[in-house]
């Protein structure tokens, strides 16, 4: 693997075997499918998609809930597959994650500075006395004040718990966030404050993210490198600027066209996606975005794309080169 890159995944997949009733018997689940990327210290990849594209399986991945049913996944140069149990435990301290909603990610009984040192507690040998000097070190760069210390979470706005939970993840000095949809249970007026700090913070503790969103406006702002995905597969993946610049995949392009933008100028050419995402239990022959494509051919029925480089980045479409 490159010797630079803080994560590597190859081809990584991750299948379930599922009941889909009585009489009908077992089937395979592919909530990921053949999913490979790098990601280097202090830049951020995003991940985006329909709910049921993969996103929240990748996540499981990358923090080391689960292992994958095929594909490598190297953390800092390591094979997680191969890792030992002891070498698992020190990898997790280097991956934590934000999730998705302040207001259940905390635990209502503990006061803050219980909740930002309960990760010191588990994987340190601090002292009490050094575990609340780290975490008030913590809470004030996330934006915290000194007398939040002793309060408890349900004194504090979305804005503000989302800060504790992401000082609750930096707290063990990791390498890599998972930032899973970490704004989208904010007000509007809130994100691009969170967004900033989250900015900030990468700049000073050379952070790398995964940023899982389906918000792409959210996205633009904060991602150095976007991966599109559709049923447990990347169709499209690359630079922010070349995304967003000109979208070769009918998918990013619906995906782009339903985002509101006040300058008209930003709007893109809206794709009308048909019909309902297929179900991840019994997709559809070929592309599995076929069924919904405007630009759909026999041979989109009968083949199924592979990702390959059109235009300075990876699309999964026969017909990448005229979509653009």
């Amino acid at each position: 693997m490159s010797g630079a890159a803080l994560v590597e995944a190859k081809a990584l997949a991750r299948h379930y075997e599922v009941r889909r009733g009585l009489l009908r018997g077992r089937a395979t689940l592919k909530a990921l499918d053949g999913v490979s990327f790098t990601l280097d210290p202090g830049k951020t990849l995003a991940v985006v998609g329909e709910s049921g594209c993969g996103k929240t399986t990748l996540a499981r991945q990358l923090t080391l809930i689960e292992p994958p049913t095929s594909g490598h996944l190297y953390i800092e140069g390591r094979d997680v597959a191969s890792a030992t149990k002891a070498e698992i435990r020190v990898l997790r301290r280097k991956i934590q994650i934000v999730f998705q909603d302040p207001f259940s990610s905390l635990n209502p009984r503990k006061k803050v500075g219980a909740i930002i040192e309960e990760p010191l507690v588990i994987n340190s040998a601090l002292s009490r006395a050094e575990r609340a000097e780290w975490s008030r070190d913590m809470m004030a760069k996330v934006g915290l004040r000194p007398e939040h210390y002793d309060r408890y979470p349900h004194m504090f706005s979305g804005g503000q718990r989302q800060r504790i939970a992401i000082a609750r993840a930096l707290v063990l000095n990791p390498s890599l966030v998972v930032a899973d949809e970490p704004v989208s249970a904010l007000d509007v007026s809130i994100q691009a404050q969170a967004l900033n700090l989250l900015m900030d913070l990468q700049d000073e503790f050379r952070l790398a993210y995964v940023f899982i969103s389906h918000d792409l406006s959210v996205v633009r702002h904060i991602a150095d490198e976007v991966m599109v995905m559709y049923l447990g597969r990347p169709v499209e993946q690359g630079p922010v600027e070349a995304i967003f610049g000109a979208a070769r995949h009918p998918y990013t392009k619906a995906l782009l066209a339903s985002t509101p933008h006040v300058d008209p100028r930003q709007r893109t050419e809206r794709v009308r996606l048909e019909g309902e995402l297929p179900s991840p239990l019994d997709p559809p022959p070929g592309c599995a975005f076929n069924t919904r494509c405007p630009f759909a051919t026999e041979e989109c029925v009968r083949t199924r794309p592979e990702l390959r480089p059109v235009d300075g980045r990876l699309v999964a479409c026969h017909h990448a080169e005229t979509i653009g």
